[in-house]
């Protein structure tokens, strides 16, 4: 009797448990065909924007250090950037 209560109370908690984990709206979810793939599809049109925008201002801002380098006239270094810098910009003007 006292085994039977004792397993009704751990049965009782375990079944606390997974309603708070909410397993039950993620295997729903999961079964949602079309859900799932909108859900994805969002997330990856997201990811595609965000490394973008990413890129584009990490580029902005190299290129933004290399003029600023070129102009400090480093006899070695100032011919490489410089170099980078023109075709950098005349693929840009393309």
């Amino acid at each position: 009797m006292e085994q039977t209560k004792e397993l009704e109370d751990r049965v009782h908690k375990l079944a606390v448990s997974l309603e708070k984990t909410q397993i039950t709206e993620y295997v729903n979810y999961l079964n949602d065909t079309k859900k799932l793939i909108l859900t994805n599809l969002l997330a990856g049109l997201a990811r595609g924007v965000g490394m973008t925008v990413g890129f584009t201002i990490l580029g902005a801002v190299i290129l933004y250090f290399l003029q600023k380098l070129v102009l400090l006239n480093l006899p070695l270094i100032g011919d490489f950037i410089a170099n980078i810098v023109r075709l950098v910009n005349f693929s840009l003007q393309k």
